[in-house]
């Protein structure tokens, strides 16, 4: 399934979510600009490698924040424009109305903290990997995750293969645990096929990132949007 827009409008203008769309289309139009060498060691700086922090308290060479700086960076790098546009192609569906919800500076703290609490979910999970991890799928399944607490019943405008492609409006609850269970799934067939520690999605970020979504935009809470929504909106 393919979300295409929600028909939740927003209050506020999305100021931080365009302003992380553009800030990590940016930093993947950098990537691009790099030779293979200094792509690759911007990747192993930046992006989160779980062995470095195994390793760091009897390693000499890698300081704390080599070990746990690229929590924050990881989740602006991309490894090809589908991981890139995928990303933002969620975020800037879901996330408006979180940003409405919290306002944009809470917003903006709370998207940073799902992507380092995503970032440490995978990086307990798979400590003995040296494969740097990177992305903003972490920081956008929280956003997925506050956006299922506090509208369910929004309807999604969604693509949907059925022997041929098919437009519907489907629920957002029904879309977002569809998504959940498939990285939950994902994940645990991948660590119970040993391939925890290699290459290829990172599952439990993105389990991670949603789960702790939902708790921060409790804790958070948030303004009440200017704007009624009628039954799409949860009160928390």
């Amino acid at each position: 399934m393919i979300p295409l827009r929600d028909n939740n409008p927003s209050s506020t203008r999305p100021v931080v979510t365009v302003a992380l769309i553009i800030l990590n289309t940016l930093a993947f139009i950098y990537e691009k600009s790099l030779g293979q060498a200094d792509l690759s060691r911007l990747v192993f700086t930046m992006g989160m490698v779980p062995a470095r922090v195994l390793v760091f308290p009897t390693h000499p060479d890698i300081s704390f924040s080599d070990a746990f700086l690229p929590l924050l960076t990881s989740p602006f790098l991309h490894a090809g424009w589908l991981h890139l546009i995928g990303n933002m192609w969620f975020l800037w569906i879901f996330g408006d109305n979180i940003e409405d919800r919290l306002g944009h500076l809470r917003y903006l703290l709370f998207y940073l903290l799902c992507g380092i609490g995503a970032g440490l979910v995978q990086t307990v999970l798979t400590l003995s990997s040296t494969i740097p991890a990177i992305g903003a799928s972490g920081a956008v399944a929280g956003v997925l995750g506050a956006y299922l607490l506090l509208y369910p019943r929004a309807r999604v405008l969604t693509l949907v293969p059925f022997f041929f492609l098919v437009l519907v409006e489907l629920p957002a609850a029904l879309i977002l645990i569809y998504w959940f269970v498939i990285q939950l799934f994902s994940g645990a067939a991948t660590s119970l096929g040993g391939g925890g520690h290699t290459g290829g999605v990172a599952w439990w970020a993105h389990v991670g990132g949603f789960l702790l979504g939902m708790i921060l935009v409790m804790l958070m809470g948030g303004r009440r949007p200017k704007r009624r929504r009628g039954y799409y909106e949860v009160r928390l």
